[in-house]
């Protein structure tokens, strides 16, 4: 039986008096791509970080593909890919060497990563700047850099935070498709966005987190209800309305 590639429970996060995440619990599915979304502040970047091993967690489990984070970390940092929205990368090698370093980190066989690097930057459109330092890359073409330095000990969880930004038409699209082919190989994708029309007809699920807490989760269809016509904008502009409101007053 195929290992769910994430499942959260019970998760807390404070930053002092402050708490970020309170008591959130969801899964990843085999064969999902999950939209995790929320208006500024709702606590998604937190819970990312803590499901990627950045942020110890107050409270909580965070369990990838069978194994603990917190009592197999190894083993659970080795079945995830996470691409941040500001993701970290060594601007002084090409990107073949980053890609060959973070390969090493995951023990992966030397030659078959590097035929693994091709593949990835070929599909990403990367191959005629491997050679180049990625100091000299733009945003988008970082962001991909990324998304390959995720894939390529290809994860059974694959977590991305904004990971359209700064994409071009074309690198947007084809993002989109190495995520649904993810999802047609019974692997797990969790993708926070603000993009809600793309969350639409990319995610199969969704979850709205709000205050740090679920404040909806299902398909689009279990959302929606009794009124069909509704996009997933018209359901989340309703579901957080109340902060809009007190705004006002």
């Amino acid at each position: 039986m195929t290992a769910i590639p994430l499942q959260v429970s019970g998760l807390t996060r404070r930053y002092g008096e402050l708490v970020a995440v309170n008591n959130l619990s969801l899964e990843v599915r085999p064969g999902e791509i999950l939209g995790f979304l929320g208006p500024n502040g709702a606590g998604k970047t937190t819970t990312l970080k803590v499901c990627a091993g950045l942020l110890r967690p107050d409270a909580g489990e965070v369990v990838v593909a069978g194994a603990s984070l917190r009592h197999e970390p190894l083993r659970a940092r080795g079945s995830m890919g996470f691409v941040s929205d500001v993701p970290f990368l060594y601007e002084r090698l090409i990107a073949r060497e980053f890609l060959d370093f973070i390969a090493a980190i995951y023990n992966q066989p030397a030659h078959a990563a590097s035929l693994r690097a091709e593949e990835l930057l070929t599909r990403l459109d990367l191959l005629p700047a491997a050679g180049d330092l990625i100091e000299t890359y733009s945003h988008g073409m970082r962001q991909k850099v990324a998304l390959a330095a995720a894939l390529i000990h290809n994860p059974p969880l694959l977590m991305l935070d904004e990971p359209l930004t700064g994409l071009d038409p074309r690198g947007a699209r084809t993002l989109k498709d190495v995520l649904r082919e993810r999802a047609s190989r019974n692997l797990g994708v969790l993708v926070s966005t603000h993009l809600l029309d793309v969350a639409e007809r990319l995610c199969d699920r969704v979850v709205i987190l709000h205050h740090g807490e679920e404040l909806a989760e299902g398909t689009l269809a279990h959302l929606r209800g009794d009124h069909s016509d509704r996009s997933l904008e018209d359901v989340f502009l309703e579901l957080t309305r109340g902060d809009a409101e007190e705004h006002v007053r």
